[in-house]
């Protein structure tokens, strides 16, 4: 009879728990839906968000309004390190458009391609920090005399047989070239280069290429509108510089 009497009441108990249990979840979406239908409850009651605790990751608990405090200071943190970077890169910008305005009004005022080769190297070892710079056209050139001062001349034959798959490419490619690749476009220096961009040129003109003895400075992701652009440049200047 006691071990029944005993049996009786632990199933009391658990009914009265669970029951508890249940009246406190139902509590509890009351509770939450009228806060969500009175938004402004705790405007009119300010003292309690002090008795609000919220649980923390390291186990602690703070008030709601601590709570709340630190949210806004991590947020305008972030907000300060956005603002940080925008302006960083809007500097980064304005210097890029100073040197490449620098160097395009070089250009256009070479009288012949030795000129503009020198701008261009020097441009781009001073203001862009660039540590090879090859400007390789491909003969046989127009007849006349020509100034070509640090410009290489190379046959198609030859580009063909060293750099053919990035010529038919046709687009600005960047990463690790293979050995023979490098030794065609920076001959001496082809043993330091680690990485590059390859820029061919428009109508079989010839090839911009860049190189850095980083091995991750120019990746395949890096991004090529400058340098395309350049190249649209020299497309357009230099057989202007090559007429008879």
């Amino acid at each position: 009879m006691t071990e029944q009497s005993d049996a009786t009441r632990a199933l009391q108990n658990a009914t009265g728990d669970e029951q508890k249990a249940r009246s406190k979840k139902l509590l509890a979406r009351q509770v939450a839906r009228y806060l969500i239908q009175n938004p402004d409850f705790f405007t009119e009651h300010l003292e309690l968000l002090e008795n609000i605790r919220l649980p923390r990751e390291n186990g602690k608990t703070v008030s709601l309004m601590t709570h709340q405090t630190n949210l806004l200071r991590e947020r305008n943190i972030e907000m300060r390190q956005r603002l940080d970077q925008l302006l960083h890169n809007a500097r980064e910008n304005d210097q890029l458009f100073r040197h490449s305005r620098r160097l395009i009004l070089a250009l256009l005022e070479a009288e012949n391609v030795g000129e503009a080769t020198e701008a261009l190297y020097t441009s781009f070892a001073e203001d862009f920090k660039v540590e090879y710079t090859r400007l390789i056209l491909f003969g046989p050139l127009p007849q006349g005399r020509h100034v070509l001062g640090e410009v290489r001349t190379s046959s198609r034959a030859a580009a063909e047989a060293a750099i053919g798959a990035i010529l038919r490419n046709g687009r600005t490619v960047c990463g690790v070239l293979r050995p023979a690749e490098r030794e065609y476009l920076f001959d001496d220096d082809g043993a330091q280069v680690a990485s590059a961009a390859v820029v061919p040129l428009a109508n079989q003109l010839g090839v911009l290429t860049v190189g850095s003895s980083d091995p991750q400075h120019y990746r395949s992701s890096l991004g090529t509108l400058f340098l395309s652009y350049i190249g649209e440049v020299l497309e357009r200047l230099l057989p202007r510089l090559l007429a008879p």
